[in-house]
């Protein structure tokens, strides 16, 4: 475990069980049988940055059943501060269904009416955690509907209003959201409020209406509120930008199994070094080898089943890291 002087990474949202087939390559109908996996990207994020020796809490809510209590205790085992998850004995916690179809695309089945991540309220919020986070990380499942979209904004505020970064990855979900307007009218909605943001190239179709990562298309999603704004392009690296420099990153060549976790693995990596080094953000040089690192530790993670198993500690990702 790192240092308790470090800055401490809070990540806010939903955390649940992913089901996927015990073969490869079915569809949700064709799978003979399902293997529960604990999930939830800010869930996986936090672990990723407890993996790689970081401060990390988790703040969100549960349902009080076994799958909840087999979250926290996730949570807990991987080194990630729970004091900020609550439970809900009238709700269950979140259970998505995901398959890899023989296509390569994913397809998600959710049960979530409603969950209880969808519940938790501002009332519940540990606030004295939220003010402790010195990078207050989160994503758009979290706005879909009330009372979450309010204990959402509410921590928001309260993170900046105490000095914390806001690091955004909307991860979007579409299946979940009332219509494809909505989703990107409402993940746009915090856009202006967040210092960082990681978007991969497909929400940059989303959200811009462009199949391109040419600059220019990069570009709308810019503000200048911003400190850093990324794309990932999976096995072909990253692309970053700063108010004062932009460029990419190459990725590492690794035998994929599996891509869940990498994005997430991605941003727990750059949070984790980000936090040890803040001046990071304004160092190019600096900045391009916290995001080989990041690449490294998501391509790590795509090299093993399931997300959180496969998250990397600092042995591996430095091994990969050393390697090119």
């Amino acid at each position: 475990m790192a240092h308790s002087g470090e800055g401490l990474i809070v990540s806010f949202g939903e955390m649940l069980i992913d089901f996927v087939p015990t073969v490869s390559g079915v569809s949700l109908a064709e799978a003979p049988g399902f293997l529960k996996a604990p999930g939830g990207a800010p869930a996986n994020v936090a672990i990723a940055v407890a993996r790689l020796g970081g401060r990390a809490a988790f703040v969100g809510k549960l349902g009080d059943d076994e799958f909840g209590r087999m979250l926290a205790a996730i949570l807990r085992e991987n080194g990630v501060d729970d004091t900020g998850v609550t439970f809900d004995a009238g709700a269950r916690t979140a259970l998505a269904f995901v398959t890899l179809r023989a296509d390569g695309e994913r397809e998600f089945m959710f049960y979530r009416n409603p969950s209880a991540d969808m519940l938790l309220t501002e009332a519940e919020l540990n606030l004295d955690l939220i003010r402790k986070a010195a990078i207050f990380h989160y994503g758009s499942i979290s706005l879909i509907t009330e009372p979450c979209r309010s204990a959402h904004l509410k921590a928001m505020e309260v993170a900046k209003e105490a000095g914390a970064l806001l690091s955004y990855d909307p991860n979007l979900r579409l299946p979940l959201w009332t219509s494809p307007e909505e989703a990107r009218k409402q993940i746009l909605s915090i856009w202006n409020e967040a210092d960082i943001i990681k978007v991969s190239d497909v929400e940059l179709e989303f959200l811009t209406g462009h199949d391109s990562v040419e600059d220019e298309v990069i570009a709308q999603l810019w503000r200048p509120s911003l400190k850093l704004l990324l794309v990932t392009l999976g096995e072909k690296g990253c692309k970053y930008y700063t108010k004062d420099f932009h460029g990419a990153v190459a990725s590492f060549t690794v035998e994929q199994v599996d891509t869940t976790g990498a994005g997430d693995a991605f941003v727990g990596a750059l949070l984790r070094r980000i936090v040890e080094d803040p001046s990071a953000l304004q160092d190019e040089k600096k900045l391009r080898e916290v995001l080989r690192f990041a690449n490294a530790c998501g391509a790590i993670t795509t090299t093993k089943k399931g997300a959180i198993p496969s998250l990397p500690n600092v042995a591996e990702a430095m091994r990969l890291f050393e390697s090119a």
